[in-house]
């Protein structure tokens, strides 16, 4: 559609405005778990949660809000998100228990999901030519810049204020987005014969809800806990009934035939495998720059900072040079390079300051840098064009299913190395090098792989805009 000139990127505006809040409220959290461990009185369990609720829901949910925003509308879908978050956020900002706190974050998900399933649709829908360009471009740039924002933003509103104003801060920019975007977008196109996968979302959300579950309860009570080994169980009986129920569904959430284009495999491990090396690590990090070096959440949020700064940098920087490359070296080269980054933070001991994380999330960054812009445009030109808007959704989804399992697996990994509920310097330091240690693991095999499943002839598609975080 085309809109009055006077009023052309008020659409884009609202676009932007609320994939800021949503993509912020993945590292926005962060700075601030200390202060809510102490507040609610929860644990590290507790706090991974708190992470994961947020992560889970956008993972589980991706996928069929994308395909119900096509039947119903992506107005429609993104004005509900944005009531739903708004809500949510509320929810989270005047929460008295860790079990309340963790519920509200699972609801911000879902409307974040719903959120980030139709920006990209809306803007596809309103602009054209050069104007769509500028659009996505625009949209590009704010999505990568919010975990950076999402760092320093939770560090002064903790600092200043409190916790809960790191949530409370949505509402006013709600305020703004939900009115802006009801009047300035259009009717949505709508697409009735496409159906909406209940059971397979159903599937898939219990699969990766216990599986996460199990091993956050396994690290936290061992491994022969009865409740740990039924989730793991339920878990992956979910995911073999998710299996099962896509390749007969009429209208799958993920049509099985896609996996056998091995370029979108590839970008599927890649987007799993960046969350996981490049950001699982993050909230125990910050946990070690407040509690055991005694920072405030302020100067916790800058010396997070190097990384974002860094990847903005060199996808700035280097982005055109790096799209002549083959995705095996941009997407597969750059995994590795985060895994080395991630094995750099293990020079971390008892008698670091945080300057000693410096050169491990620089590298970090520029792995980042290197393979998160061409990521969702590589993992959609692999498939037919028709189909390629379920591989960026899948894409989207691996992302933040790779967050989830990376904070209940780095959790766990900590735990264990650190031997102690309330553990001392030392002991903290132990337990987060053999997490970043794992981290780096993970980043180096998968690098490895991806880097082996793309053919050497490969060029980058055209890009399209995607978040950093």
């Amino acid at each position: 559609m085309r809109v009055r000139q006077s009023k052309k990127w008020l659409p884009l505006f609202a676009a932007c405005l609320g994939t800021l809040m949503l993509l912020i409220d993945v590292t926005i959290v962060n700075v601030a778990l200390p202060d809510i461990a102490t507040d609610l009185g929860t644990g590290l369990s507790g706090l991974q949660w708190v992470v994961d609720g947020y992560a889970l829901a956008l993972a589980a949910l991706l996928l069929v809000l994308g395909s119900l925003a096509d039947r119903v509308g992506a107005k429609p879908t993104y004005l509900v998100g944005l009531v739903l978050f708004a809500a949510a956020s509320l929810a989270c900002g005047v929460a008295q228990s860790a079990a309340v706190l963790v519920a509200a974050r699972t609801a911000q998900g879902i409307g974040g999901a719903a959120m980030l399933a139709t920006t990209l649709s809306l803007l596809h829908a309103t602009y054209t030519g050069r104007d769509r360009g500028i659009a996505f471009g625009a949209w590009g740039a704010v999505a990568g810049a919010s975990a950076g924002i999402g760092v320093v933003l939770g560090g002064v509103l903790t600092d200043l204020l409190s916790w809960r104003w790191i949530f409370f801060v949505n509402l006013p920019i709600a305020a703004i987005t939900i009115p802006l975007t009801a009047i300035a977008f259009g009717p949505s196109p709508r697409r009735a014969d496409r159906g909406i996968d209940l059971p397979g979302m159903a599937a898939f959300a219990v699969a990766a809800t216990a599986v996460t579950y199990g091993i956050i309860r396994g690290g936290e009570h061992g491994w022969t806990d009865s409740r740990a080994v039924t989730t793991l169980i339920v878990g992956a009986l979910a995911l073999i009934a998710f299996v099962v129920i896509e390749s007969r569904s009429a209208a799958p959430m993920l049509p099985l035939p896609l996996l056998r284009h091995t370029g979108l495999v590839a970008t599927l491990i890649a987007a799993l495998g960046m969350s996981f090396a490049a950001f699982a690590a993050s909230p125990l990090i910050s946990l070690w720059l407040q509690q055991q070096l005694h920072l405030t959440p302020l100067r916790a949020g800058l010396s997070l900072l190097p990384m974002s700064v860094s990847a903005f940098l060199v996808s700035g920087v280097f982005g055109r040079q790096l799209h002549e490359l083959s995705p095996r070296w941009t997407i597969g080269g750059g995994l590795i390079l985060i895994g080395v980054g991630s094995g750099l933070l293990t020079v971390i001991d008892a008698e670091s300051s945080w300057t000693a994380s410096i050169p491990g999330l620089l590298v970090i960054g520029a792995g980042v840098g290197v393979m998160a812009p061409p990521l969702v445009a590589v993992g959609m030109a692999a498939v037919p064009p028709q189909q390629s808007g379920t591989a960026a959704g899948a894409v989207n989804t691996a992302r933040q299913l790779g967050l989830a399992l990376g904070v209940a697996v780095l959790g766990t990994v900590f735990r264990s190395a650190a031997g102690d509920t309330h553990p001392t310097l030392s002991h903290f330091t132990t337990g987060l090098d053999s997490a970043v240690a794992v981290a780096s693991a993970v980043g180096i095999l998968s690098g490895v792989l991806v880097y082996s499943l793309f053919r050497t002839h490969e060029r980058l598609p055209q890009r399209t805009p995607t978040p950093v975080s």
